[in-house]
């Protein structure tokens, strides 16, 4: 344990857009935290980060191509991942086993087996690991799970939750060319298959199952998910799954599709997500509402969330979006509003690696949240098949295909 305001050595692992946003809130959140080293597998990425943690910190953070340099330095207290989906499993559990804390972005696995080693690995080694669903350190949305857990929204009968983002170009596959200068492709790829460079798989990774957990069902309707998940009080893994789906707007070669119908069946109440990439009369929440005393438009929030009870209707918004519950007649019952969380959950995971409690995004919810997805997007490309979930196991029963496709391949040297 360390005292309150004790050093914290931090070290950035994927050094992109996402990556340097974090790293530089982290820093700056709480008092006597520094940033020794900025990882990227591409020598031109990192730059930014590296000159604003020189001006803030006095020194400059050591650039590192591999992330094994920075598990093996004992001044290094946590890393944090904001890596490609596919290389988040592996870097979380070598983190762990180097005895580093960890803060790891979603979604934080993209197996069941992925998911249960991460815990076994955390577990064992006894480090914080908080995940980057930070909606859990946001003070609306535990309220809106009090409000809930009170009984004053009566029995939750049906729960809809929505990640209908604006559309999308159509999706052109690039030919193979020449791996770019300063870029180590091999690394880039880790436990996936090894393939020749294209620009296509390296800047839109999120377009391939071999890379991420599919687009805006991983990048944004995890985290409606997860937001879900925390209000209705954690549930775990529902009973069973089917989603629907496909390629609708443009009928390209993406793998992912641009939309998603899921139902889960969490034994006392269903849920509905939709996840989807075309109207653009559908938005995020507006800048004006993540930090001020407002509310969205409910009608065309892009990722808000519905649960209906016995007794009221809860819109429950991500991003700030804050929460309100209607009554008979659309009266107004009660209703709290929010700010974005982003500064909040970092604070929490620095105060957790000197306090070593529990964080607010703990790996076990992580987990369950990332699953959520990860049951979805098998029952989708194993045929658009229902998956029964053994409650005691959390393995899939009946369906071999989707079994079989939760059994990612990792190349030698990449093994979990």
């Amino acid at each position: 344990m360390k005292g309150a305001n004790s050093k914290v050595v931090l070290a950035l692992i994927g050094a992109g857009g996402r990556g340097t946003q974090v790293i530089l809130s982290l820093q700056q959140c709480a008092k006597n935290v520094e940033v020794k080293y900025v990882c990227d597998v591409d020598s031109q990425r990192g730059g930014n980060a590296i000159k604003e943690l020189s001006k803030r910190q006095g020194y400059e953070p050591a650039r590192a191509a591999d992330m094994r340099r920075i598990f093996d330095d004992k001044d290094v207290d946590a890393v944090v991942i904001t890596t490609p989906e596919h290389w988040h499993a592996l870097a979380t559990i070598w983190a762990c086993e180097a005895k580093k804390d960890v803060y790891v972005e979603k979604n934080v696995c993209l197996s069941l087996e992925e998911g249960r080693k991460i815990v076994e690995a955390a577990e064992r080694n006894k480090v914080v690991v908080q995940c980057g669903t930070q909606n859990r350190s946001a003070d609306y949305a535990l309220s809106a799970r009090g409000y809930i857990a009170s009984g004053k929204l009566g029995a939750i009968v049906t729960v809809k939750a929505y990640c209908m983002l604006p559309g999308t170009r159509e999706w052109i596959l690039k030919p193979d060319s020449d791996v770019p200068e300063g870029l180590d492709w091999n690394a880039w790829l880790g436990p996936a298959e090894a393939v020749p460079y294209n620009v296509s798989r390296h800047k839109a990774w999120s377009d391939w199952w071999a890379y991420s957990g599919g687009g805006a069902m991983s990048g944004d309707a995890s985290h409606v998910i997860d937001l879900a998940r925390l209000a209705l009080g954690d549930p775990g893994l529902p009973q069973a799954v089917f989603c629907a789906g496909g390629r609708v707007i443009f009928n390209d070669k993406r793998d992912i599709p641009d939309n998603q119908t899921v139902v889960f069946d969490m034994g006392k109440y269903p849920i509905a997500l939709e996840s989807s990439q075309y109207g653009s009369y559908m938005y995020k929440t507006p800048q004006e509402v993540r930090y001020g005393e407002k509310f969205p438009e409910w009608r065309s929030n892009a990722t808000r969330i519905e649960i209906y009870g016995a007794k009221g209707l809860m819109f429950l918004g991500r991003h700030g979006g804050g929460w309100q519950v209607f009554g008979n007649g659309g009266e107004l019952v009660e209703q709290a509003a929010g700010y974005f969380p982003d500064d909040a959950h970092h604070r929490n995971f620095i105060d957790c690696i000197r306090s070593r409690k529990t964080p607010n995004a703990s790996i076990e919810q992580g987990v369950l949240s990332a699953n959520m997805v990860n049951l979805a997007n098998l029952s989708y490309r194993s045929g658009k098949k229902l998956l029964r979930i053994d409650a005691a196991t959390g393995d899939i029963v009946g369906n071999s295909e989707a079994a079989k496709l939760d059994k990612r391949a990792y190349r030698s040297g990449f093994t979990l």
